[in-house]
């Protein structure tokens, strides 16, 4: 039991680099969806589905806080997916992701 409990221990300290995630979405006459992930401690991605039947255009802003916000701009076909990410020099405490579509 002792063994268990210096075992459960170690590994706390692994599952404390995860960070919360916000995400605003400003999404107008498309159906997309999306989910974010920590990829790492300075790491972020977000994942956008299109399940319309018109192409998306999506300007996704990532900020971290203190470092200036990194922004992508992606196009999302119709009835596919596509993944963004972005690495900061720092490491994120909480992520927030500004998300907005607009068909094409």
């Amino acid at each position: 039991m002792r063994k268990f409990c210096c075992v459960l221990l170690a590994l706390l300290p692994a599952s404390a680099f995860a960070y919360s995630i916000d995400v605003t979405k400003k999404i107008d006459g498309v159906s997309i969806d999306y989910r974010a992930s920590d990829v790492d401690g300075d790491i972020s991605s977000i994942q956008l589905n299109n399940y319309g039947s018109n192409d998306a255009v999506c300007t996704v802003t990532f900020s971290n806080g203190p470092e200036a916000p990194r922004t992508r701009k992606v196009t999302v076909p119709a009835g596919k997916s596509t993944n963004t990410t972005v690495k900061f020099n720092r490491a994120i405490i909480k992520m927030r992701i500004a998300l907005a579509c607009t068909p094409k």
